[in-house]
């Protein structure tokens, strides 16, 4: 039997990208997907193409209640929860010297604050039932220093410390916990992103390879959650980067940071009364 067969599954940020993907690639293994987004008519979208008793539902990650109400609602409702999905989130990118402490505050609450949300009210139900599995979604820049995107690194470094800290202590509850480390995959989330200082385009032109879909990239991490992995680094340029960082020589991935930032500079739109280092 599938793993996921007539499983009931959560999915935050499941209008779009990645969330949309998993959302289909759950109903197409014959799970119930409860397609939850800010964007309603994105998430009532991706419940129509799962079809069977899927359904959408309009969520806040960055609200507390909002979330506690959503899960406790999927639990009774269903007489179960077996996964959730934190997969929610936002992109701020742009120099620290040029990032003001609400860029800071809005990534934290989305991205971090997101998840432990969902962490929150999906774990004692899932301890209490004695199974489920919450899979979070980190990032490559969850795992390796990121420059230019210092706010989005340091709450996926927190996903993950999170998720294998909460994994640890759900094992002899039979509650699983798997973190998701992608590298760039393509989806909205660029577009939608905050970039100060820079244009989206420019940055884009600098990537040397070109991105996934989240088609195939949500297949990949629903292999990995079917295995119970603990991390689950997806893309080949991911894993590329990570063996790089832990195995290349010594000295060489600071050198490939530092071209990254010195190509972000010749990007960055100085701004007036500012100089340019």
């Amino acid at each position: 039997m599938d793993t996921f067969k007539d499983k009931i599954a959560i999915v935050t940020g499941a209008a779009s990208g990645i969330g949309r993907a998993l959302a289909l690639a759950l109903a197409e293994r014959g799970a119930t997907v409860i397609a939850a987004d800010k964007n309603e008519a994105g998430a009532g979208e991706t419940a129509r193409l799962c079809g069977g008793r899927s359904e959408a539902r309009l969520l806040d990650v960055t609200a507390a209640a909002d979330v506690l109400s959503l899960v406790s609602e999927t639990a009774e409702k269903f007489g179960r929860l077996d996964y959730v999905f934190n997969n929610a989130g936002i992109a701020v990118g742009g120099e620290a010297r040029d990032l003001s402490l609400e860029h800071w505050r809005r990534t934290i609450d989305v991205n971090l604050w997101g998840v432990i949300h969902g962490c929150h009210a999906a774990y004692r139900i899932m301890a209490a039932q004695g199974f489920g599995h919450i899979v979070n979604t980190a990032s490559l820049a969850g795992i390796i220093p990121t420059p230019g995107e210092v706010p989005y690194t340091t709450t996926k470094f927190a996903v993950v410390g999170l998720s294998r800290s909460l994994r640890s202590e759900g094992r002899a509850l039979g509650v699983k916990v798997s973190v998701v480390c992608p590298g760039f995959v393509a989806t909205g989330i660029f577009k939608a992103a905050t970039l100060v200082n820079m244009d989206v385009t420019e940055v884009m032109k600098n990537l040397p390879f070109k991105m996934p879909e989240p088609g195939p990239v949500a297949r990949d991490i629903l292999a990995g959650v079917a295995k119970n992995k603990e991390v689950i680094v997806v893309t080949g340029h991911g894993k590329a980067f990570l063996a790089l960082f832990r195995h290349g020589p010594p000295g060489l991935f600071s050198l490939l940071q530092d071209k990254m930032i010195a190509d972000m500079r010749k990007i960055r739109r100085v701004p007036i009364g500012k100089e340019r280092p």
